[in-house]
C-alpha cells in the first residue's frame, strides 16, 4: 500500500509520518518511511537545488522537471519495489504537491502536470493521502521557531522564503484537490497538538489497513 502524507511548510507532516510508522510496526506491518524530493543519491541532488534559497529565480518550469525527475527516479528504485513486496509504504509529499505548489501556486496549466504525470509515471497513484491542514500563518510560524531552534535546515527555506499568498494559493489547491477525490483524501485537523493529530492518523490507518496474516497485534 502506498500512503502520503501532504500539507504545507509547518503543517507536522516529518512528526506524524514518524510516528505513523511507529504504529504500523507495532502492529505488525512492514513499512518503508520516503519522501520527495531527495530519498536517493540523485533525489539529494535534486532537493539541494530545489530547496536552496539561493535559487529563489528558477524557473518554474526547471522547477517542475526537477521535481519530477526526482520522483520518476524515487518510484523506480524505492515507492514501486517496496509496495511490490507487500511493504507499507509512507512518503512525504507526492504528486499532489505538485499540483499545488507547481499548479495551483506558481499558475502552471494543471492539465499539463496531470498529462506528464500519466506519459511519465503511468499515473501512479496513492492508496490514501492525509492531508494535514493549517493556516499559513500558522504553519510559517512553526517552520521558522524550527529553523531557528535548528530542527530544520536553513539551507532548505526557498519556499519558507515565499510570500504569505503563496502559501495560501498551496493551501487552496490541497482543499480542491482533497474535494475533488474524498475517496482517496483524509483531511486532518493540524492546527491541534501533535498527540491530538497522531491520534486521527492512527484512527485512519485502522480503519484502512487490516492486520496482516498471521498478526496477533
Amino acid at each position: 500500500m502506498f500512503i502520503t502524507f501532504e500539507g504545507i511548510e509547518g503543517s507536522g507532516k516529518t512528526t506524524q509520518i514518524r510516528h505513523a510508522a511507529e504504529f504500523l510496526r507495532r502492529h505488525g506491518h512492514p513499512v518503508v518511511v520516503t519522501r520527495e524530493p531527495g530519498s536517493t543519491d540523485v533525489g539529494r541532488r535534486i532537493r539541494a537545488i530545489l530547496l536552496d534559497p539561493a535559487h529563489r529565480n528558477l524557473d518554474h518550469r526547471a522547477e517542475l522537471l526537477l521535481y519530477m525527475a526526482d520522483r520518476a527516479h524515487h518510484l523506480g528504485t524505492v515507492v514501486q519495489p517496496a509496495v511490490a513486496q507487500g511493504k507499507i509504504v509512507l512518503c512525504d509529499r507526492y504528486f499532489d504537491a505538485t499540483l499545488a505548489y507547481q499548479g495551483y501556486a506558481r499558475g502552471l496549466d494543471i492539465d499539463l502536470l496531470k498529462d506528464l504525470h500519466r506519459r511519465v509515471l503511468d499515473d501512479y497513484t496513492p492508496d490514501l493521502t492525509l492531508l494535514l491542514d493549517l493556516s499559513p500563518e500558522e504553519g510559517l510560524r512553526r517552520a521558522w521557531r524550527q529553523i531557528s531552534a535548528g530542527e530544520r535546515e536553513a539551507a532548505e527555506t526557498r519556499f519558507e522564503n515565499e510570500a504569505l499568498r503563496f502559501h495560501e494559493r498551496v493551501r487552496a489547491g490541497y482543499l480542491d484537490l482533497a474535494r475533488r477525490a474524498p475517496e482517496r483524501f483524509r483531511i486532518i485537523d493540524a492546527a491541534a497538538d501533535p498527540e491530538t493529530v497522531g491520534q486521527a492518523v492512527r484512527k485512519i490507518l485502522s480503519a484502512v489497513l487490516a492486520p496482516p496474516a498471521g498478526s496477533t497485534a
